[in-house]
């Protein structure tokens, strides 16, 4: 089921980021004649053509192509007898045939034969640069995921550890448990970024060696400094925020096997959030990534696909002061769950620095 969903949720980005919009900035009898043509043809091989949007025909095609809020794949202009199609090289590859095939059908002639087709290539378009940008915010999520769900892990087994030799009710003797919480997540997460570091380290090496042979993935709308900068920001915030979880579970937990079945939901969970997030890359500003985006364990890895694709630095800075917080309530929620189950100091229990202090209560 999990690889049913995973597949059709990444089918769905991929369809959702190739776009299949043409604009056709012609004269209106041309225009109604290519959407007319469309209209005809579509219950036969409606798959194969292109959607098409009327736009203004004195506007240059270069410029129709970088308008922002467009999603245009290519500028189909000129007239009926002398198409032009302006678009990145790749796309011209793709629609010349099906827009030839459009022409010819919306031509008068009855002899259709298939015009050829004046090619204009640019460099590039908003609708080329948004794909490009969707595949670096699928491959930033994933990576974000992976190291989470490696590293997280930690926490939980670490606190059991704790717990099995008592280290943890000496500390919580002496000191508040939220700050235990905390230092214990401070600590990990020190941890975790120094294997980090090693890794990548290695990964630049690699990548050094071999040159061009590895796929290189698009810029990012931030430029790759400040995206790795807020990567590693969201890193630790989605790492800080899982180990929260896993500390109220350790907290819940006696043995290694309760820990095991109590963390098996909160694993779950997390593939299901990771889910929700990849689900919205392609709807920037709909209730769904907007949702992804506010909710706390899906947050990280939604914002660093926004990061991937807008350039607006405010909700980034909104974001992390949210996830801040839920860590924050987090910790003081598992605390507070690991001082009545665990160290038996909530209402009706006994006071642990009694006996680390060799006291009895009265």
């Amino acid at each position: 089921m999990i690889g049913a969903l995973a597949g059709g949720i990444g089918g769905q980005v991929q369809r959702d980021a190739n776009t299949r919009l043409v604009a056709v900035a012609m004269s209106e009898a041309d225009t109604a004649a290519m959407r007319d043509a469309q209209a005809r043809l579509a219950p036969q091989i409606g798959s194969a053509l292109p959607d098409l949007a009327a736009t203004d025909s004195s506007a240059a095609p270069e410029t129709i192509l970088r308008e922002p809020g467009r999603n245009y794949v290519a500028v189909v202009s000129g007239s009926l007898g002398r198409p032009e199609i302006t678009a990145p090289a790749d796309a011209i590859e793709r629609w010349r045939g099906p827009i030839a095939i459009l022409v010819a059908e919306a031509s008068a002639s009855d002899n259709r034969s298939y015009p050829e087709i004046t090619a204009n290539p640019v460099a590039t378009s908003i609708a080329a640069q948004r794909s490009d940008r969707i595949r670096t915010a699928q491959a930033g999520q994933l990576l974000l995921f992976l190291l989470m769900m490696l590293l997280a892990g930690m926490v939980l087994s670490n606190l059991v550890e704790e717990k099995a030799n008592k280290v943890i009710e000496v500390l919580a003797a002496a000191i508040p448990m939220d700050a235990v919480f905390l230092g214990k997540l401070a600590a990990m997460l020190g941890v975790s970024l120094v294997g980090i570091a090693v890794w990548g380290a290695v990964g630049s090496a690699i990548a050094l060696l071999a040159g061009n042979a590895l796929p290189q993935l698009p810029e990012p709308a931030l430029g790759w400094p400040l995206f790795a900068t807020l990567g590693l920001l969201y890193f630790a915030m989605g790492y800080l925020l899982l180990g929260s979880l896993f500390l109220t579970i350790g907290g819940m937990a006696a043995t290694v096997r309760e820990v095991q079945t109590l963390s098996m939901p909160v694993t779950m969970a997390q593939l299901l959030v990771f889910f929700l997030a990849a689900s919205s890359i392609t709807r920037p500003g709909s209730p769904l990534e907007l949702f992804a985006a506010i909710f706390p364990l899906s947050s990280p890895f939604a914002m660093l696909a926004r990061a991937a694709q807008s350039d607006a630095l405010w909700p980034h800075a909104l974001a992390l002061g949210w996830q801040a917080l839920c860590v924050l309530v987090f910790v003081r929620v598992g605390a507070t769950i690991f001082r009545r189950r665990v160290m038996k100091s909530g209402k009706g229990g006994r006071a642990i620095k009694g006996h680390v202090g060799g006291t009895t209560p009265a």
